[in-house]
Formats: structure tokens, sequence, C-alpha cells
């Protein structure tokens, strides 16, 4: 290298990619370790589908219900489900918890199609599911598409019962039809984002009448039945069901190299499972370790399963009753003296779409965990915006353990804009930073991720409670 050369590489940030010169069995490593992500998505499609997967990888690691304690000590490993749809655990540290705790925050739902609740009807001899979509979604997206039914249903004695239809190979599965070209003139003068109405998100479900005499409505009975036979419920029994709708197809790896991985749901599911799988390989950390896996960030983290109810204070006071330390304002010093990664996937820069990103300060898939120090919209509205001294921090953690990471924004200004549940803790007074996965195709049926960038997110926030 010349002189300059030498200058450059001292002084310029890196931007190469992780793959560059990587190690055949740090290669293999990273590929098997998605292997276990790529089976997660799969088993894993609904949040209340996400915390059974994460309550089985718990308990498989020695953690136990915080009720089952009537006290706790240095390296217990606890959780807390809240309403099946959120869950917080913890591994209790050396160091006295009044210092402060180590958080790591992710979130289990994803952008999707949720039933009205009263969404079956029949128009023209077809059994049809109304929906509500659930997030920020592109409606034509979801056209056309093979969709299954996830869900449960609550009858009124209390009966809870399991919906999942579509993913098992015998399986139907459903879908939204779209108008076929030859008779969409009208249709394509539409703006995009009307291309396809909420309404028109009507789900096909059926086309077969009930074999009876003068019988109306008879494709709609048929339906009925069939669910009546198999579930145990009738028509009334939606009102007081949570079912979605989410594709039917399988996560797999992607791309001729095999670096990539293409499935439903990986905002934010990628941050559970490299968070959740960091947090198992972790005994006895110096300060104590807290994962969060919250429900409605989607939505505005609102609910008494969001991160903006106190279910989580919660937790973390019942953490201080079995420590035998609880007392007034306890909770509110251990908070301004914790630190925490919001765990949320980036947008990935995409060529294709380059005038959506500013290139200098665009998050690139393959260069490793993304970091935010601000979100938000316009100017930083709504945005948690780190302080320098934990941005620097959280710097010299990865730094020391080999992380690679890069600093990114969410699009150019004033395009767009976005946020996570960082906000909600930093009110609390945590030092908070946004700390997660690249993804192309964000919040589309069918999103891409870097295996290198999965692998080290796992690395960094195992580095993370670790430190």
């Amino acid at each position: 290298m010349t002189e300059t050369e030498k200058l450059k590489d001292a002084l310029f940030r890196k931007t190469k990619t992780g793959w560059e010169g990587i190690e055949e069995g740090l290669k293999e490593n990273i590929f098997n370790f998605c292997d276990g992500y790529i089976e997660f998505l799969n088993k894993s499609k609904t949040e209340r589908e996400i915390i059974k997967s994460v309550k089985e990888i718990a308990q498989s690691n020695g953690f136990r219900n915080i009720r089952e304690f009537s006290n706790l000590k240095s390296g217990d490993k606890v959780y807390y489900i809240n309403r099946d749809k959120s869950m917080y655990l913890a591994i209790i540290g050396e160091e006295t918890i009044e210092n402060g705790i180590n958080i790591i925050g992710a979130h289990a739902d994803s952008p999707r199609l949720d039933l009205k609740p009263n969404p079956l009807y029949e128009d023209s001899g077809l059994a049809f599911l109304k929906t509500h979509y659930y997030g920020g979604i592109k409606k034509y997206q979801w056209t056309t598409i093979p969709l299954s039914i996830h869900g449960v249903i609550v009858k009124a004695n209390g009966e809870k019962v399991e919906i999942n239809i579509g993913e098992d190979e015998n399986d139907p599965i459903f879908t939204i039809t779209d108008l076929l070209p030859h008779l969409a003139s009208e249709q394509m003068e539409r703006k995009l984002k009307e291309g396809i109405k909420g309404e028109e998100l009507n789900l096909l479900v059926g086309s077969i009448p009930y074999n009876g005499e003068n019988v109306s409505e008879a494709v709609k009975l048929n339906i009925l039945k069939i669910l009546n036979n198999k579930y145990g419920i009738t028509e009334v029994d939606f009102v007081s069901s949570e079912i979605e709708l989410v594709p039917a197809f399988n996560s797999k790896t992607m791309g001729l190299d095999r670096s990539m991985v293409a499935g439903y749901g990986q905002d934010d599911k990628v941050c559970v499972y490299t968070s959740i799988k960091a947090l198992m390989d972790i005994e006895k950390p110096r300060t104590t370790a807290v994962c969060i896996v919250s429900d409605k960030e989607e939505i505005g983290s609102m609910g008494n399963t969001g991160m903006e109810s106190h279910v989580f204070d919660t937790f973390i006071s019942e953490i201080l009753n079995r420590l035998e330390i609880n007392r007034p304002n306890l909770l509110d010093k251990i908070f301004v003296n914790s630190k925490m990664l919001s765990a949320d996937v980036d947008a990935a820069y995409d060529p294709t779409f380059a005038s959506a990103y500013e290139k200098n300060n665009a998050g690139y898939i393959g260069r490793g965990l993304g970091l935010n120090k601000y979100t938000g919209a316009r100017g930083k509205s709504g945005a948690s915006d780190a302080n320098a001294e934990f941005v620097a921090q959280v710097r010299g953690i990865f730094e020391e353990n080999n992380v690679k990471y890069e600093f990114a924004e969410l699009g150019r200004i004033d395009i767009g804009g976005g946020g996570t549940i960082a906000y909600i803790l930093a009110n609390k007074g945590v030092d908070v930073i946004d700390c997660g996965v690249p993804v192309l195709s964000m919040h589309a049926p069918y999103e891409v991720t870097s295996k290198f960038d999965i692998y080290e997110a796992y690395k960094g926030y195992k580095a993370f409670w670790e430190n």
C-alpha cells in the first residue's frame, strides 16, 4: 500500500461487505445459524406462535415462569408471558440491579390482514371473509398470493380453539382475487396506493353450496357447516376471535450463493430470534440481562400487550419483589441507570429505487448490524435520538467483540420515516439506540435479509449483554 492508501485505510470508515475474505468455517457457522432461523420463521408466523416458540426455547434452556420463584438470586433465569402475545425474559446479574439493567427489545407482530368481527359473507355463489389490514402494507401486494389462516377463536364459555389452515402440505390455501388486465382499464387509472382498496381485500374461501332445498346463502351455510364440524364454532364466535391471514409460502434460503433469507415477517422476527438465541447463550451476566418480545409495534405499541402498557414495569417490579429489595422510586432509578438496544429492522438500500435513499447514510445488506441513532420523520419528529456518549459505548462494545456494524438513516429526509419502541423506554430514562438487521422489501409478504447480518445481530446482542 502507498502512504496515501495507508492514510485512507486508517482514516476512512470501512464500507466493505462482510462476506469479503470470510473464512469458510465462519461462513458455515453463519449458514447453520440461519437454518435454525428459517425453521423458526416457518413455525412462528403470528405473535402468539412466536411467544409459544420462544417459551419452548426458553424452558429448554433453564428459564422458568417468574411465578414459580419465591425469591431470586444471581444466575436465575425467569420469564413472564403477557396474554400469550408478548413476553419478557431476564437473567439476574451478579451486580446489584439498582445500577441498572441491559435490555434488548424486539417485536413479534408483523404487517398482515386480520378478519373483521363479522367477516363471512356470500356474493354471486362465492364465500368470502372480510379483512382489515394491520400495520403499514402496500395493499396490492396481498392479492393473488397463497394465504393461510392462523389464530384463535374463544367461545362465550371460555373454550379456546386454535386455527391453523394452509401451512400443512395437505391443507387448502386461500387467496384474494384481483381484476384481470383485460378489464382493468379503470383500475389502472387509480393511484398506486388505491390500486387495491382496503374493502377489496376479501379472502375467497369457498364455492360449493349446502345441499338443501330452498336455502339462501347456501355457500356461506356450507362453509359454516365445515367450520362447525371441525371446530365446533358458529358464526357469532367470530366476534371473539383473533384470526390473521399470512402468506402460506415458507421462508427459504435465497440466491445462487445462498447468502440471503427470503420470508414473511422478518420485520421483526429476525431480531426476536437473534436476541433470544443470544440470551440463551449467556449464563451469569455481570448486569441483569433483560429481553423484550413485544406486540402491537406495527400499530403504535398501544394496548395491554404493547410497550405503551405498564406490564413490562410490572415484570421488573416482580423481579425486585423476589430480590426482596423493592421500595418506592426504585423502579424509576433502575430505568434511569439502564441501557437498551431497540432491536428493530432497518430499510436496506435498494439500487432499483435509489432515489428513496441518501447513499452515504443508508444501510446496506451484508455489512453487518445496522444502527440508527434516530428514526422519526421530517425534522426527527417522534424520534428517540440516542446520546453521543451511549452511541460511543455501543460502538466500543461491538468493536471490541469484532461485531460488524453500520450506521444509517431510514431513507432521505422528508420522503417518509418510521419508528420503533425506542422512544417508549427512552421516556422512562433508559439510554436507547435502534439496532437491527437491514431488510429489503420491508413490510412486503416476502422480505429479504442477509445471512451475514443475521449472524452479526446475534453476535452484537450477545456482546451487549456480556459487557
